[in-house]
């Protein structure tokens, strides 16, 4: 099995909310975009709280995002998995991303939305732990999964939980505390 390699974080140094999402899929590494799967809900969530629900590209995607200070990367840099479910990750091929350079790089950034369980019990089993205490401070939550696989809860109901990245873009960006399990 190949090892698969994601992609460098989409965002500046002034974003301050930071989205991971566990390793990209098949379909995402064939286009080299993020949420490239044409049933994920990722980039039609994000034109609803940002575009008017008006449908956008993905450089528009970008755009917009960075407009909003919203940087987007995955917990992991690569891994060795068949297919795209995060189920099929090798544990032992996991290298998770370089987090540490990248809370340095982006000292903006005041929270952390999990997209999924499965980026979130990443961050926690291969980042967190090695984390200096200032960027374990900075506020975690996880969102459900835009993910066309988590059947399990409606669009709009996803879109009512991820509606606080809207909150979050025009708010005072006072603490939040991780709802994780």
């Amino acid at each position: 099995m190949k090892q698969a390699t994601g992609f460098n974080l989409l965002g500046n140094n002034k974003a301050q909310i930071l989205i991971l999402g566990s390793m990209p899929s098949v379909v995402s590494l064939e286009k080299q975009q993020y949420y490239a799967h044409p049933r994920n809900a990722f980039w039609r969530i994000m034109a609803a709280l940002f575009n008017q629900d008006k449908i956008i590209t993905y450089q528009q995607g970008e755009h917009l995002l960075e407009a909003q200070g919203i940087a987007v990367w995955d917990v992991l840099k690569s891994c060795a998995r068949q297919g795209s479910l995060d189920s099929a990750i090798e544990k032992h091929s996991i290298e998770p991303n370089d987090f540490i350079a990248l809370f340095t790089a982006f000292p903006q950034i005041k929270y952390v939305f999990f997209n999924g369980g499965t980026a979130e019990s990443l961050y926690k089993k291969y980042v967190y732990q090695d984390l200096l205490a200032e960027y374990r401070s900075i506020s975690y939550a996880k969102l459900p999964s835009t993910s066309p696989t988590y059947a399990a809860m409606h669009y709009q109901d996803k879109l009512a939980a991820w509606a606080v990245l809207e909150e979050l873009s025009r708010a005072d960006f006072s603490p939040l505390v991780w709802q994780g399990e």
